[in-house]
């Protein structure tokens, strides 16, 4: 190559970058070419900056050759250069690293300053007023970004001593600004508490780099945090203290009188709560332990709240809905009907087909009928909206009818403007799936009912339970202390369905009928993975269309019992991806760790983003409502990604249209596969389920009937009939460490 030795000697080159190959925002890994002298030269390697077209860098590294690509400079070490001559100045800006300038406004902007440019944008911002189409506050914000970028570089150079990714250093930095550095010297650990993704073992890793004592106090106190949140996250609410001290030894690899002090030490600072339940002592954390005390006395006092009322003037009312509809109600509805005329609190639960909605309606029509105001619910915006469109009455999500808002000075903290002194303004409270709801969103909701007011819970017990902390709904039922309908008589019209019959088979341990002719529950027997694969698509794009005449986006949903493995969600979605939308000129993408985002993909949130901003528009493109808060298990399809902005733009299935920062692309996953786990409170036409093999505790009888009663028209397994039937037989459910049930019967018995 023309000026370049050809040694093994460290090679040195300094360039104009041409074209960003690949650009991993995980781990910073970049394939780029750099135009050197008159030769283009392709670069790999770590970059903890992304760089962009029209950047001057210097690169030193050595020649490698690829088996596919030829000869690359491996990257060892480089330093971005600042342009020099107006022409590579005007590329640089244009080159989308200051949000907000593109080619023309960075043609002004030079033409305007010339070589002077870098030092006005610096230092005299608000001269770039003088540039047509640069207002006062966007000569702010520009002169802020330039200088963000200057101060990330140093932060980014810091952390890269202890291998913190390019992604990371902008969250962290975004945190912390311009203290980054001192926080991080202090106390490593905060990193763990404070920015998301940055676990315990994240910060543990600089703080031993950073020479920090294996016995340092923070180190104990953050180790103990994790594994209580750890636990957390997996929908526990305490943990046995001896599982904990034995955890924490091994995690920490420290004596167990070490993690002892530390326990003392959190209990001091009441950032912890033990307690003994029987003969095993529990520790939570306090914010749990609170909130299920809290929780327990609440439903405690609201199934004292009941209304006197004429139970035969209730049963005319019923019978008079029954003629003008054309019904017959079971016996467990009317009990229900009635229970929900006069209890402050009930529980109606049953399984699919048992006429859960159609009880649901007749309780609001014969409440409003008395005037009573009535407010529905449901933990997601699906269920919000299958909600709605089942009573013909607007439901919200429990996050938007409390009033989700936040603390100005802290962006993430939520707080709700619904609450013990703003109370609902209802009569009753109606929340559906009560499944899904955990026991921190359940302690915000009763903190909203006000005395006198009324809360009819319902749901499906035998789902999963929530993916937060709790058990909540299991564990009303199971106490005892609250008044519980069981729904159990399955409707002639839903025996119809072996959607639904299945659904109860399975439920009772029974083996489900496969492929009876003209119904809607198939099993395709399949041995190898690979096999199941190659049928999943198949169905996808040919089979299930051509019989059903569906969207195969928009109708049809995987749902895998796994994450991870072939038939994992991971390894599904990339499949599934390139066979229903495969790269295009046409369409624009964007890589963001092992994902590549692409312009019609169908994605997922997956986790709460409660600030995050929503429109909805018509169809003349005017916003017709607006909001914040996008949740975890709300999907939708990519329709724009703006590389000079910076964004990707996602379209939600209730029709919500929301704008991503780049920065914000780790909250989004490929949703052609998606977990069990994840399809909580969803409803899809039809449902295609992997059942392959699987360790024995996930793969159970649980985790099987909530993926079936997903459905609406079409349930097609696909795998192994001798692990379908194993998983009916495995009624091993995961136990989870709740005290909510005995905290109801605790205070129960204190008050009779």
């Amino acid at each position: 190559m023309n000026g370049v030795k050809d040694m093994d000697e460290p090679i040195i080159i300094e360039g104009v970058v041409d074209d960003i190959i690949f650009h991993n925002e995980a781990n910073g890994y970049t394939v780029c070419s750099i135009n050197f002298e008159e030769d283009e030269i392709v670069c790999v390697g770590i970059l903890l900056e992304s760089i962009h077209p029209g950047e001057n860098i210097k690169i030193i590294g050595s020649w490698v050759n690829h088996p596919i690509y030829g000869k690359q400079l491996q990257i060892e070490s480089y330093e971005k250069l600042m342009p020099k001559t107006e022409n590579e100045i005007e590329r640089y800006l244009s080159s989308g690293i200051i949000k907000g300038i593109g080619p023309t406004l960075a043609k002004r902007i030079v033409k305007k300053f010339g070589l002077d440019t870098f030092r006005i944008i610096e230092e005299e911002w608000e001269r770039l007023e003088e540039v047509k189409g640069i207002s006062r506050q966007k000569a702010l914000q520009i002169g802020e970004l330039f200088h963000e970028q200057r101060e990330l570089k140093r932060i980014a150079l810091f952390l890269q001593d202890y291998d913190i990714s390019p992604s990371y250093a902008l969250k962290i930095y975004k945190q912390y600004g311009e203290a980054t550095i001192d926080i991080i010297k202090n106390n490593p650990y905060q990193l763990a508490e404070d920015i998301l993704g940055i676990g315990f073992k994240m910060a543990d890793k600089i703080g031993r780099t950073m020479g920090i004592d294996e016995a340092s106090p923070h180190r104990i106190k953050a180790g103990i945090k994790y594994i209580l949140n750890l636990y957390g996250n997996n929908g526990h609410t305490y943990v046995p203290r001896d599982k904990l001290l034995n955890t924490a030894c091994e995690l920490l690899e420290i004596e167990k009188e070490f993690i002892e002090n530390g326990l003392l030490e959190l209990q001091i600072l009441k950032e912890i709560h033990q307690e003994k339940l029987g003969d095993m002592e529990a520790v939570y954390l306090s914010a749990f332990y609170f909130k299920e005390i809290n929780v327990a006395r609440r439903l405690i006092d609201l199934s004292y709240t009941r209304k006197e009322v004429d139970i035969a003037e209730i049963e005319g009312r019923i019978d008079k809905l029954e003629n003008e509809k054309g019904i017959q109600l079971a016996k467990e509805q009317k009990e229900a009907i009635k229970q929900a005329m006069c209890e402050g609190l009930l529980i109606i639960t049953g399984g699919p087909g048992t006429g859960k909605t159609t009880t649901i309606n007749i309780i609001i029509q014969l409440l409003e009928e008395e005037g009573m105001e009535v407010l529905l619910a449901a933990p997601t915006g699906r269920a919000a909206k299958r909600m709605t469109e089942a009573t013909g009455k607007e439901a919200a999500t429990i996050h938007r009818l409390l009033e989700i808002s936040f603390i100005e000075e802290d962006n993430k903290k939520q707080v709700f403007e619904r609450n013990e002194e703003r109370p609902l303004e209802a009569d009753v409270v109606i929340i559906d799936e009560m499944s899904m709801v955990d026991i921190l969103l359940m302690d915000s909701l009763l903190k909203a009912i006000a005395p006198g007011t009324r809360l009819i819970c319902v749901g499906d017990a035998d789902q999963l339970p929530s993916v937060g902390p709790g058990n909540v709904l299991k564990d009303m039922i199971r106490s005892q202390t609250i008044k519980v309908i069981r729904l159990t008589e399955i409707f002639r019209q839903a025996e119809e369905s072996a959607i639904v019959m299945n659904a109860h088979k399975i439920n009772q341990g029974e083996y489900p009928l496969l492929n009876e002719k003209e119904k809607d529950f198939f099993f395709i027997k399949r041995s190898v993975q690979d096999e199941v694969i190659e049928t999943i698509k198949e169905l996808i794009i040919k089979r299930i269309p051509s019989f059903k005449n569906c969207n195969p986006l928009k109708d049809i949903q995987v749902l895998t019992p796994m994450r991870k493995g072939p038939l994992g969600a991971i390894n599904l979605n990339v499949i599934l991806q390139k066979a229903l939308n495969p790269p295009s000129k046409k369409k624009k993408e964007k890589s963001y760790g092992t994902n590549t985002f692409r312009e019609g993909d169908k994605i997922m949130q997956i986790r709460n983003n409660y600030n995050l901003p929503w429109k909805i528009y018509n169809e003349r493109g005017i916003i017709i409502d607006e909001g914040v808060g996008i949740f975890n298990g709300d999907g939708g399809i990519i329709t724009a990604i703006d590389e000079e902005a910076q964004t990707l733009t996602v379209l939600f299935d209730d029709m919500k249209t929301v704008e991503y920062d780049f920065s914000q692309l780790d909250e989004l996953e490929l949703a052609y596969a998606v977990t069990i786990h994840k399809s909580q409170g969803s409803e899809y036409p039809i449902v295609i389920i992997p059942i392959h093999s699987g360790p024995p505790m996930l793969m159970n009888r649980n985790l099987l009937y909530t993926a079936v009663t997903r459905a609406k028209e079409l349930v097609v397994i696909v795998g192994l009939t001798s692990m379908l039937y194993r998983m009916v037989d495995n009624n091993r459910e995961i136990d989870r460490y709740s005290s909510l049930s005995y905290r109801l019967e605790k205070i129960k018995n204190l008050s009779l």
